[in-house]
């Protein structure tokens, strides 16, 4: 009952006893002692009008334009630690004219997910933007959203993901990645679809990259949530065409897999990176992406990134890797690394969160 409750007082606060029963189906009298015993959570006025005690509430509201993994991260950039404050209401606005590139739906689906599993309350806030709400749906965004995520004006009833999954050349439908499982069919939809979008002669790169990346995903992430899987290709006008797959789970993250066992399995990698800190970090993570065969359990059984970094490179590719709270962008270029850009001090999300850009011609 102190759910229903207190989703209904989130959305439509000051309710007398009798108007909560009957929103919640409940009778008045069951309704009214349990809100006498709950003062802890619940606070009544001067008109017996009843409230959730003591919100506090985080606003973060998006820009009315495209949404890339920069502009997210932006967005974010005043609030270091969501998770910081168990007692607050994370909102999140869109409004007017705001639409979601997929790496950013990708965190957003990564980030609240791991919000409610940590006890803190989201809203989601789309009235204002049914377009994007209906591109969230056909991408299976809300397939994957935590039910106890309060969507506005409301979740579709239905899954336009699941109904037309499959009829779309350029979209692979957000697919969970179970670490008991093969995790197959993911695999295959995204690399059939990555060979439509560009050519046959990538075949063998793609499917070695999704398939060594998902494995890692069910190997190394220990986390009670499902990772998860989505491609999206882009046409013009938006730049050129590129082919976006995301791919993320809310595990322990790289440095920390990597540090369980770095001493024994490489002593050598530990003198270099055994200080704790976010610079040490990125260094052990950008060794793990451009050495490869760096793994917690020895040598042979890297993190996938030894294949991934070796087919990549044979694209015009943007491969970026997103840890709690600092972010690595490789951008290779006929066949050649020609840059690496680092972001530091990001809003915290937990996991590991990669993106590829494939430009294709």
């Amino acid at each position: 009952m102190k759910k229903k409750i207190y989703e209904l007082l989130l959305l439509s606060p000051n309710l007398t006893g009798r108007e909560i029963a009957k929103k919640i189906g409940e009778e008045k009298s069951v309704v009214n002692l349990f809100l006498s015993q709950n003062h802890d959570s619940f606070s009544k006025n001067d008109t017996y009008q009843w409230s959730i005690k003591s919100l506090k509430k985080v606003v973060i509201e998006f820009d009315p334009t495209w949404i890339d993994s920069h502009g997210f991260e932006t967005c974010l950039a005043k609030f270091p630690d969501l998770f910081a404050d168990t007692s607050a209401t994370i909102e999140f606005i869109f409004p007017k004219k705001c639409k979601f590139l997929l790496i950013a739906i990708a965190k957003l689906l990564a980030l609240t997910n791991q919000l409610v599993h940590k006890k803190v309350s989201v809203l989601i806030d789309m009235k204002k933007c049914g377009n994007t709400r209906s591109y969230f749906d056909r991408a299976g965004f809300f397939d994957h959203l935590d039910k106890r995520i309060v969507v506005l004006p409301s979740r579709p009833t239905g899954s336009l993901a699941q109904k037309q999954k499959g009829n779309s050349e350029s979209l692979v439908e957000f697919g969970s990645i179970d670490p008991n499982a093969d995790n197959k069919e993911i695999k295959v939809q995204l690399g059939n679809t990555f060979i439509m979008q560009s050519n046959d002669r990538y075949r063998a790169a793609a499917f070695t990259t999704f398939a060594e990346l998902i494995g890692n995903v069910s190997e190394h992430s220990q986390s009670d949530i499902l990772g998860f899987a989505a491609l999206q290709c882009y046409e013009p006008p938006h730049k050129s065409k590129h082919i976006q797959i995301v791919i993320s789970d809310s595990g322990f993250g790289i440095s920390r897999t990597l540090r369980s066992n770095l001493e024994i399995n490489h002593p050598e990698l530990y003198e270099k990176y055994k200080e704790n800190s976010t610079d040490s970090d990125i260094g052990l993570v950008k060794a793990s992406f451009l050495n490869g065969g760096i793994s917690r359990f020895g040598e042979g059984r890297g993190l996938g990134f030894k294949s991934s970094r070796e087919q990549s490179s044979k694209f015009d590719a943007n491969f970026s890797i997103r840890q709690e709270t600092f972010n690595l962008e490789f951008i290779y270029r006929n066949g050649v690394l020609i840059d690496t850009h680092i972001h530091k001090d990001l809003s915290k999300i937990h996991g590991t969160h990669i993106c590829f850009d494939f430009l294709v011609d």
